[in-house]
């Protein structure tokens, strides 16, 4: 067969409609789960001229809805860091991520958060530098050139909402697309390679707008416009690029039906280069095998139908790994409660069979990630879904999961992406005969049943070939792999590169893609090797043995150190009373690079115009969020989101709110100023201790003022106290939370007091509005004296230090987003016992709770409590807090006594104390209990009353780390160990 004609579109739309092909490559055949899997990869499989479809195009990334948000701020603040992700996970010559995939902001609520949209009103000039997703790919583009960026939507504007619910808005969503596009053009030099035009997730695909956006996009001249801000030189450049824009289709979710719709319509075929569809890896099979229904998607990417053209297919949004693979490694959800190592539900495996079976199954040969990059705050909706988790700029420390390694043995042995027009670049090809899927499922797929489970990639001249076989099961998998008509070459050596779990004893990445073997063929012609258990290996005849990137390790994970600044908000200062501030005017902030001329440079920008004026480390839930200028020429926070704006089709609604600051912190005062120049009204809202949602009324505690001077102090969300001040210009709203006591200030004076009988220990800022402009400045972040400002860190119940014994169920499958990485340990058997190392001056249990558990409590090996009882709580709060502890290295010993206990995560408390602490509540107890006689009392009950008070004894002539709520909780623990002592028989 010789080189395929690539027909236009125009010229299709004239083709007549024919019957199907039904000659769809058949797929190898079922293999039993305990049979030696034999394959065959033969060169006349492998088909060169297939150009779209089968080739093989690698990884891709979705930017949206905050996914990405913290990135310009690792890059601001930790450039060295920030590069390195974006060589890791975009450069060399075997790029794990060949595509950006931007979803256009609406600033509402799409998922895990808000995007700024590009354009608020019609008559806005666009602005892509607002999204990460645009700035982003820039940079990816200074390592890989030739990496491809797509867009599409899912919410729109309101000016273009309102117009396209007329069914008038299709002038105004080009207009969206195309300024967008082209400013992105104008400002970063890169044209967007594909646009969907359809709305993301769509059950039925909007044929007539697509064809409609086609013609627009084909027979567009107009490109001098003042608007889009192009040279001469660029405006010819720019219309080039612009109509060699592809179009992708159609983003379907639960519906499969763009497919069959590209089959039957001639004119439709001719225009789509690309379908996608979201989260199954399984094609389409209704009707006879000569249907358009029948594997339409197959039918596409093979070119065996009515055109006989091949077409993209694209897994256009799927997950990332779950959790952490470092911790769930420790699961117990194995045969007889072993770990599954790197594999299971939801794991590092479970995404490369899916990569497998999506490809087996339906001929998808692109895989993009919904985020790769997990770069907003936890506890949003989805949170811990990602490859690399990049969380606290401040510090930046950034994670690489082990998925990234796994995922590398699909790109790091083919040369992958896009073919170029002539059909030269050499991208290899795959091969669906050298490929298979006995996996069960479709979405969370699972290969706990032994089958196969494997995806071959060749060179299109047939010099070397490269197949990826999984086994996440706990028995091993003998694999004969023969190469027929192939041009190997005269070394026959086959290397075998493997990723799986550590042995005992081993560190935790020592098994991480190495070269396992090398070996040759029999005399029959067959490669032998027998696949790990929950291990991925990947035979190829490539020679890369010597090959630094392919053995380069992944960047190690730095501290996660707790954001405490001086006064400017940039420098790290753990000395002074300040947590954080942020004036909004970025004095402090140096230039920032940026990516530019489609990769080929950067240049240096201001801090505020590399970003698009969005503020330093705000997370926005819904809203418009950004730095502008006040009537005096200052820099102030605006949330620009009004009345003319905020209808629009957002999947989860809310008022405007963002985030900002660390989960670990405790006892602070936050303040801001608040004003209102919106005349037709408004709302602004100050909160503290926000662990998780996307609401203003998920921080536990926060203050609300509007124009008049109403006030109303709420705990998430039910007002507790209101009242009115005098109605004025602008207010400076705080709110301080210093153990269970939590106070609310408007102008400096305290307005409302509660004593919280379950308070919410620790957690961020939120900042809201309703929807109209309001506006933020010299927002504050305080230690409040005689407190500890925050929890030093965070061990997660499957760390490696944290130690079980007993009945434990470890779980971390389909684990919920709410919960730390995922996972969660739970006994509710009594005696069962969990061991935590630990620095600092105490240490919280955090876990969703029924409140049923009783513990005993050692320390250092001494009994500390006994017969505590826990606290109902939900996810991400303290079941049971210790403190009073002397600042320094511990091990706390948990022993349940009966009820109910669920593990979460342990937060140490930092020894960071400002200012007095009032020991009179401990001197209290120490006379109350007086000098009693040891003789009189049982050993047992001496040893534990002597222990508290030694304890109290000591904090009162001076502990370092010492604050007030370990003062209460030492004389508590004091009074109840003399009240548990037990006198000796008469």
């Amino acid at each position: 067969m010789g080189m395929q004609r690539r027909f236009g579109w125009a010229s299709l739309a004239a083709a007549t409609t024919m019957a199907l092909a039904a000659g769809v490559t058949a797929a190898p055949a079922a293999h039993s789960a305990d049979d030696p899997v034999q394959i065959v990869v033969d060169g006349n499989d492998v088909r060169a001229d297939n150009v779209n479809g089968l080739t093989y195009k690698g990884l891709g990334l979705l930017s949206c809805n905050s996914t990405s948000n913290l990135l310009m701020d690792y890059k601001a603040e930790h450039p060295e860091r920030y590069w390195q992700l974006v060589r890791v996970l975009f450069g060399g010559k075997s790029p794990l991520i060949n595509h950006v995939k931007i979803e256009m902001g609406s600033d509402t609520n799409t998922s895990t958060g808000s995007d700024p949209a590009t354009m608020r009103t019609r008559d806005e000039l666009a602005d892509a530098s607002r999204s990460p997703g645009f700035q982003l790919a820039a940079d990816a583009k200074t390592v890989n050139p030739e990496l491809k960026v797509s867009i599409l939507r899912w919410v729109m504007p309101q000016w273009v909402q309102t117009e396209w619910n007329k069914g008038t808005g299709t002038d105004e969503m080009y207009r969206w697309y195309k300024e967008t596009i082209l400013d992105a053009y104008q400002k970063y030099g890169y044209m967007v390679d594909y646009v969907n035009p359809d709305t993301n997730e769509t059950q039925k695909p909007d044929i007539s707008f697509i064809k409609w956006y086609k013609s627009a996009l084909a027979n567009d001249t107009q490109f001098s416009d003042s608007r889009y801000g192009l040279t001469d030189r660029q405006q010819k450049s720019a219309a080039k690029a612009y109509h060699d824009i592809k179009i992708v289709a159609s983003d379907e979710n639960t519906t499969k039906n763009i497919g069959p719709a590209m089959l039957t319509d001639t004119e439709l075929f001719g225009m789509v280069d690309a379908v996608g569809y979201h989260y199954t890896t399984d094609d389409r099979l209704d009707g006879t095998s000569d249907s358009a229904t029948y594997r339409p998607y197959t039918k596409l990417a093979t070119g065996d139908n009515t055109y006989g053209q091949d077409k993209e297919v694209w897994y256009s949004e799927g997950v990332g790994s779950f959790g952490w693979t470092d911790y769930r490694v420790s699961n117990t959800e194995g045969p007889g409660g072993a770990s599954t190592g790197i594999g299971g539900v939801q794991s590092a495996l479970d995404l490369a069979n899916r990569s497998v079976k999506s490809y087996a199954n339906s001929k998808r040969t692109h895989y993009i990630f919904q985020p790769a990059i997990g770069a907003f705050y936890e506890g949003a909706q989805y949170s811990h879904k990602e490859l690399v988790s990049a969380r606290d700029p401040w510090s930046g420390s950034i994670h690489y999961d082990a998925a990234v390694h796994v995922m590398q043995h699909f790109t790091q042995f083919a040369k992958t992406g896009w073919e170029n027009d002539t059909n030269t670049a050499g991208i290899w090809r795959t091969v669906p005969e050298a490929s298979y899927s006995g996996v069960s499922g479709t979405e969370n797929v699972d290969g706990s049943n032994g089958a196969p489970s494997y995806m071959t990639l060749a060179d299109p001249a047939k010099k070397d070939f490269s197949t990826i076989a999984v086994n996440d099961s706990d028995r091993t998998k003998s694999y004969r792999i023969k190469a027929e008509n192939m041009a190997l070459g005269g070394d026959p050596t086959m290397e075998v590169w493997e990723t799986r779990a550590a042995d005992p004893g081993q560190a935790y990445d020592a098994n991480f893609k190495h070269l396992a073997a090398q070996i040759r063929p029999d005399s029959d012609g067959y490669y032998t090797y027998t696949v790990q258990p929950r291990s991925i290996v990947t035979f190829t005849t490539l020679d890369r043995s010597s090959d630094k990137a392919t053995k380069q390790r992944l960047p190690g994970t730095a501290a996660r150190t707790v954001l405490d600044t001086d006064a400017t908000g940039k420098k790290h200062d753990t000395h002074d009373t300040v947590l954080y501030a942020d004036d909004f005017g970025y004095q402090e902030e140096g230039r920032v690079r940026v990516g530019t001329d489609n990769g080929a440079r950067k240049v240096s920008q201001s801090y505020l115009t590399s970003r698009g004026n969005q503020p330093r480390y705000l997370v926005d839930q819904t809203g418009a969020w950004e730095v502008g200028k006040d009537p005096s020429g200052d820099n102030v926070l605006y949330q620009y989101l009004d009345q003319s704006m905020k209808d629009t089709g957002a999947w989860n609604r809310n008022t405007p709110n963002t985030t900002v600051g660390d989960f670990r912190w405790e006892n602070y005062r936050a303040s801001v100023d608040v004003s209102f120049p919106d005349p037709a009204g408004g709302l602004a809202t100050l909160g503290v201790r926000q662990q998780k949602g996307m609401a203003a009324t998920d921080a536990a505690y926060s203050v609300g003022i509007g124009p008049n001077g109403s006030w109303t102090f709420s705990r998430y969300g039910t007002a507790l106290r209101t009242g009115t001040v005098a109605a004025a210009d602008d207010y400076r709203l705080a709110v301080e939370a210093k153990g269970a006591t939590v106070t609310a200030y408007v102008d400096g004076q305290a307005v409302a007091t509660y004593q919280d009988p379950t308070p919410v220990a620790e957690g961020r800022v939120k900042l809201g509005t309703d929807f109209h402009t309001t506006a933020f400045d010299n927002l504050k972040v305080e230690k409040v004296a005689g407190y500890t400002p925050y929890a030093a860190t965070l061990t997660d119940n499957m760390d490696s230090s944290v130690s079980y014994d007993g009945t434990w169920s470890r779980n971390a499958a389909l684990g919920d987003a709410m919960n730390w990485y995922r996972s969660t340990s739970t006994s509710a058997t009594a005696g069962a016992t969990v061991t935590v190392p630990f620095r600092g001056t105490g240490i919280d249990v955090i876990g969703g709770n029924d409140g049923s558990a009783v513990l005993d409590v050692l320390v250092d090996g001494r009994s500390v409590a006994r017969n505590a009882k826990t606290t109902a709580t939900d996810k991400r709060q303290a079941t049971y807090s210790l403190r009073g502890l002397p600042d320094g290295r511990h091990t706390a010993t948990f022993t349940l006594k009966s009820g109910k206990i669920v593990l979460d995560a342990f937060t140490a408390l930092s020894g960071d104390v400002d200012g007095p602490v009032d020991t009179t509540p401990l001197r209290t107890a120490l006379d109350a209990v007086g000098p009693p006689d040891r003789s009189d009392y049982t050993a047992d009950s001496w040893a534990d009353f002597a222990t508290a008070r030694t304890a109290a004894r000591a904090a009162v002539r001076g502990q370092k780390g010492l604050d007030a709520l370990g003062v209460g909780q030492l004389a508590n623990r004091l009074v109840d160990a003399y009240d548990r002592l037990v006198r000796t028989e008469p």
